[in-house]
């Protein structure tokens, strides 16, 4: 009966699991899950244990990890021990069947809730001893954000975590992934979870299957990389374990299982160990979906054993299994901000005035309105504000309501026009002479300002900037500020910057004639580059070797640095395997040949 419910389960999987990311997960990949989970411990059991899947589906990792403990012929035999399992399923079907199995083995089915893990926090304040989970991942998560996030606050007290910038100085972090896939959050979730040590010495033990996406997507200072630095630095992550493809029934995509820990043995701490058993499988004799292999009762013995005795194996054959242990801080990076200087020529022309008409984020629609009402967009803008929005919904501009009252707003008309106006008076004071020192052109504009009594904004005067200057660069280098360091101020710095005063330049400060002095250059934003620095490697000798040889101007915005995570199984597991020599092929082609020599002949009957 055992067998006929678990085909039925399989077929009701295939059939029903459409949308991405929903597996039925294979028995024999929650039993490798189970004996990673219990086997290091297993002399040290709770009496009382708790186990919690946050997808728990029909149930099947918390029935077998029931089992597991309980099998009076298995390793553990806890039989004696009281095991509660706790689980939420979203889907309606497979939450019945969940809670069904329940009841008929004894176990609470009160314990298994209805609904969505990520929507409801179901089991807030509860911590539990083991979790297993397999949740969905590739699914989109949008239509649960209300819930998590109100604007760019993170309302989900499951969600928010506290992480070090680049100074050392702990702040808020963002700890949600992108709205296409929300998997990370079931493993932040778990966390959440884990019974402090000082709650159980024990602490508390995670097994949960990914795909490859939570390893490495998402930028240094994104959702995913804070998760991955979050879990990594509270040195939580003890092993990840890659899956062979084709192992599940309804993908074929690589997967990984996590295995964290709040209480990591001696041995562990510090550490994570990526083990590489992708090659470790038997053939199935006939596909069961999209699963066309296994694992053997042998495979799931020698993962473990490479888990438990924290071995480092290299792969000496094709269909062998390859370890590595490192150190937490291996897969950490900081991502630098690399600047240069802005560089720009100036000149007026009545053709780039011109552009000031029009708001260069309503260019479009403003162009449409100033050829088809005329001057009249100054004063009666307003009447034609139906046929306005209706033109800009037919040509999908996609605007928001915000621009749609500005684009209809005098307002914003007479700002445009007076800024082409003052632009206008400039340039009869100054002329159209191109400049090639911008700090030289800023200087006659703002004497031009003063000379003709002209009431002009900061932000005015960049909008003007803004059309009438390029980047050259053959132009001189836009100063910024002249800083005045010197005494303490200039000790503070060097202090924070751990770099000597001859130094300076490669950090943005260049010292003038003048002791004491230094410059600043504007950045060129369209020149701005970034670079990913190992964590154990320091940050200006990566400076000195890899950037300033090929940019001598560029310096470094340390605080503009992020710290980010990921880990690359490819890069750690990669195996060259070198090309066939010329002579080689010729012999292979020269012996086709042969082969062929009066076939066509042959098959003409020539």
């Amino acid at each position: 009966m055992g067998y006929v419910f678990e085909e039925l389960i399989r077929k009701f999987n295939e059939e029903n699991n459409e949308e991405a990311g929903e597996h039925f997960t294979p028995r024999e990949v929650i039993d490798l899950m189970t004996h990673i989970i219990f086997d290091p411990i297993k002399n040290n059991l709770p009496p009382v244990m708790t186990i919690y899947d946050p997808a728990c589906g029909s149930g099947g990792m918390l029935t077998e990890a029931q089992n597991f403990i309980k099998d009076e012929e298995g390793e553990i035999r806890a039989v004696n021990s009281d095991v509660y399992l706790y689980g939420k399923e979203i889907n309606d079907e497979t939450y019945a069947i969940c809670k069904s199995d329940m009841m008929i083995k004894g176990n609470n089915p009160e314990n298994i809730r209805v609904g969505s893990t990520l929507s409801t926090d179901e089991f807030a304040g509860t911590t539990f001893d083991f979790m297993l989970s397999n949740p969905p991942y590739g699914k989109s998560w949008a239509s649960e954000q209300k819930y998590i996030k109100d604007g760019k606050d993170v309302i989900d007290s499951r969600f928010q975590i506290q992480l070090k910038n680049y100074w050392g100085i702990e702040e808020a972090a963002d700890a949600i992934p992108r709205s296409s896939d929300g998997q990370l959050l079931f493993l932040m979730e778990m966390v959440s979870k884990m019974k402090p040590l000082s709650q159980s010495p024990r602490g508390t033990r995670i097994a949960s299957v990914h795909n490859g996406s939570s390893l490495f997507t998402g930028d240094a200072g994104g959702g995913e990389s804070n998760i991955r630095r979050y879990i990594i630095e509270n040195d939580c992550l003890e092993a990840i374990v890659q899956l062979p493809n084709n192992l599940f029934y309804n993908t074929g995509i690589t997967t990984y299982i996590w295995i964290l820990s709040n209480n990591k043995a001696p041995k562990r701490k510090g550490k994570v160990q990526l083990i590489d058993a992708g090659q470790l499988f038997r053939k199935l004799r006939k596909n069961l979906g999209n699963k066309n292999c296994e694992f053997a009762p042998e495979h799931i013995t020698k993962i473990v054993k490479t888990y438990t005795d924290l071995q480092a194996i290299e792969r000496t054959e094709s269909e062998g299994i390859a370890s590595k242990v490192f150190d937490n801080s291996d897969f950490g990076y900081h991502k630098v901000t690399i600047e240069r200087p802005k560089r720009l020529k100036a000149q007026f022309t009545a053709e780039r005035i011109a552009e000031l008409r029009f708001d260069k984020t309503l260019r479009e629609a403003m162009e449409h309105c100033y050829k088809t009402y005329g001057e009249a967009v100054y004063t009666d803008i307003k009447t034609h504000e139906k046929a306005i929005t209706d033109w800009c919904e037919k040509q999908e501009l996609n605007l928001n309501a915000k621009q749609l009252k500005a684009l209809t707003t005098e307002a914003l008309w007479k700002k445009q026009l007076d800024l082409m106006t003052l632009s206008q008076t400039l340039m009869k004071a100054i002329g159209t002479q191109e400049y090639s020192d911008f700090n030289n052109f800023k200087d006659k504009v703002a004497a031009a300002v003063k000379t003709n009594k002209l009431k002009v904004s900061a932000s005015e005067l960049n909008a003007v900037y803004n059309v009438i200057s390029c980047y050259d660069a053959e132009a001189e280098k836009v100063t910024k500020s002249i800083v005045k360091l010197a005494g303490d101020k200039l000790n503070q710095l060097l202090e924070k910057l751990d770099c000597t005063e001859k130094e300076l330049p490669n950090y943005g400060f260049f010292p003038t004639a003048k002791k004491g002095e230094f410059l600043t250059y504007e950045t060129e934003s369209d020149l701005r580059d970034t670079e990913n620095v190992p964590l154990k490697e320091p940050i200006y000798d990566y400076f000195l070797r890899e950037v300033q040889p090929h940019v001598s101007e560029a310096w470094i915005n340390l605080d503009a640095t992020k710290i980010g995570y990921e880990i690359s199984f490819n890069k750690y597991f990669y195996q060259h395997k070198p090309l066939r020599s010329i002579s080689e092929v010729t012999k292979d082609i020269l012996d086709l040949e042969k082969q062929s020599d009066g076939l066509i002949a042959e098959i003409l009957a020539l």
